[in-house]
């Protein structure tokens, strides 16, 4: 369906998260995947979703000269915003406990951000979700963190696993936002895209 719709486009994503893929997947989309690196770094003042477009941006640079005029390119960030900080991805197993112990019984939230770029335009659009936790006991945070070893997530949590089937208690706003990209805007933006080509 949307993939008709792209099919004078070169869809190419670029993350290497394995849950990003699956999404691009389910979803029924061509894509390629290209890889630059990057510091993920951004200016101290910026807060909440300001953190995530920049990074959004951040990451397309790389690409830049050598996007074809057929191309788009998909650069997405996701933070964890509680208590008036964003919360990045642990250093450690102590730091993921730390992390995750600082969310038990209480709301936090997920803010990814999404920039589509092509030759001569960049467009970025972003989302929130709200995420509320339990009491947590440190049995159940050590027990999660040493199964599940979630040091590739922002905030030390996924949603999809042990910890979010058995601590989170309400969720307002897209689902897979907290796995790791809001697939309902990735697919409002493409069709819009498409549809004003």
């Amino acid at each position: 369906m949307l993939n008709d719709k792209l099919r004078d486009f070169n869809i190419i994503l670029a993350s290497a998260s394995p849950r990003r893929h699956t999404f691009l997947k389910i979803m029924d989309l061509d894509f390629e995947i290209r890889l630059q690196p990057i510091e993920e770094i951004y200016p101290e003042h910026l807060t909440g979703s300001e953190i995530t477009d920049f990074l959004a941006k951040l990451k397309a640079e790389p690409f830049m000269d050598s996007l074809q005029n057929n191309d788009i390119l998909i650069t997405s960030d996701t933070i964890v915003w509680h208590n008036e900080k964003a919360i990045g991805k642990p250093k450690n197993e102590e730091d993921a406990f730390q992390m995750i112990k600082s969310l038990s019984n209480t709301s936090h939230q997920v803010l990814t951000s999404i920039c589509f770029t092509h030759k001569v335009e960049q467009k970025i659009v972003n989302t929130t979700t709200k995420v509320t936790f339990k009491a947590l006991s440190d049995d159940e945070i050590w027990y999660y963190v040493n199964n599940y070893k979630p040091l590739d997530k922002a905030g030390a949590y996924g949603i999809q696993e042990w910890i979010g089937a058995i601590g989170i208690t309400n969720i307002e706003g897209s689902y897979n936002n907290v796995v790791g990209l809001p697939t309902h805007l990735l697919y409002e933006t493409l069709n819009t895209i498409a549809e004003g080509a």
